[in-house]
């Protein structure tokens, strides 16, 4: 497999850009050891007017409600981090990709404290295809129930993107792939609907759309903009507890995340999802979706922001 570390280009680190293979630390830095650290996800894609990033200050303002809520805080302002990843995007020529910014410690002490650690932010960008397939988009994929449940809001702070709590996301969805699934779904404390491993969850009855409530959930920014869209088509929307079976039940599923976009659910734990194939309001939502990010609607404009210098 090759090393995302080799690779040529550049990464923002720390106010400048360097080369891909110089950003490095050190194997004792603090968030390595320790989970402590917060992260984005960020999608730019080719438009009809260029490359442009879709929701940047959204991203880039979860990434500071994020590092608030752990109490740590970044050296640089906002437009700065913004700045910094359209510039990484340009640098590496890039015309659609994906952003990874991060937070972390570094290595100035061991410990459970991060006091006096200083904090360091890098940001990546690399082309970045279907997070589940392209066949996934249209097909759907197939779900299973995880072992595993999303964290009580007191265990971890679930509203923000933090490194450590991934851990739980890789375990489910490890668990998933090894019994032949493409994906995960985690229920919460209470046994209710909660998230995929690293995307929101929707389902559709009787044409309307509805979510689980975000209390266990991180609060996703591509599912807003759906359900922006869908109430903009007339769809209603709807957020309350949701049980597994009602899942099993429904018309139409389909998860959404950045790096999963609007992609269906065919089938949850062998159970068939309405159709068992890509339903009319999914279908609907995915296409105005892809029409926004590409820049082929005008409503949406307000969500690009150009790379261009």
């Amino acid at each position: 497999m090759a090393s995302m570390a080799d690779r040529d280009g550049h990464i923002w680190y720390d106010g400048r850009l360097v080369p891909w293979r110089n950003a490095t630390t050190h194997v004792l830095t603090h968030t390595l050891h320790y989970g402590m650290g917060v992260f984005e996800g960020v999608r730019a894609y080719q438009t009809v007017n260029g490359t442009a990033v879709f929701r940047l200050r959204e991203h880039t303002d979860r990434l500071f409600r994020s590092a608030h809520i752990n109490g740590i805080k970044i050296p640089y302002d906002k437009q700065t981090l913004i700045e910094a990843q359209k510039e990484v995007v340009r640098a590496n020529r890039l015309e659609a990709c994906y952003i990874r910014p991060i937070v972390f410690y570094g290595s100035e002490a061991m410990g459970i404290s991060a006091k006096g650690v200083t904090v360091h932010v890098a940001i990546a960008a690399w082309p970045w295809g279907a997070y589940l397939g392209t066949e996934a988009l249209e097909r759907g994929i197939r779900v299973k129930t995880s072992s595993y449940m999303r964290h009580h809001v007191n265990v971890t702070m679930c509203r923000a993107k933090s490194v450590g709590t991934y851990m739980n996301s890789i375990l489910a969805h490890q668990e998933a792939a090894q019994d032949g699934y493409d994906e995960a779904l985690l229920l919460d404390v209470d046994g209710f609907v909660a998230e995929g491993s690293g995307e929101n969850i929707f389902i559709v009855r009787n044409g309307a759309l509805c979510e689980p409530e975000l209390t266990s959930s991180l609060e996703g920014i591509t599912r807003d903009a759906v359900i922006r869209i869908a109430r903009d088509f007339g769809l209603p929307v709807a957020a309350r507890r949701i049980t597994r079976d009602e899942v099993y039940c429904a018309d139409e599923a389909f998860f959404t995340g950045t790096a999963a976009e609007v992609t269906p659910i065919r089938e949850l734990d062998n159970r068939t999802i309405g159709s068992g194939k890509r339903g009319p309001v999914t279908e609907k939502l995915q296409k105005a979706f892809f029409d926004c990010v590409t820049g082929k609607s005008d409503q949406y404009r307000d969500w690009l922001t150009p790379v261009a210098a």
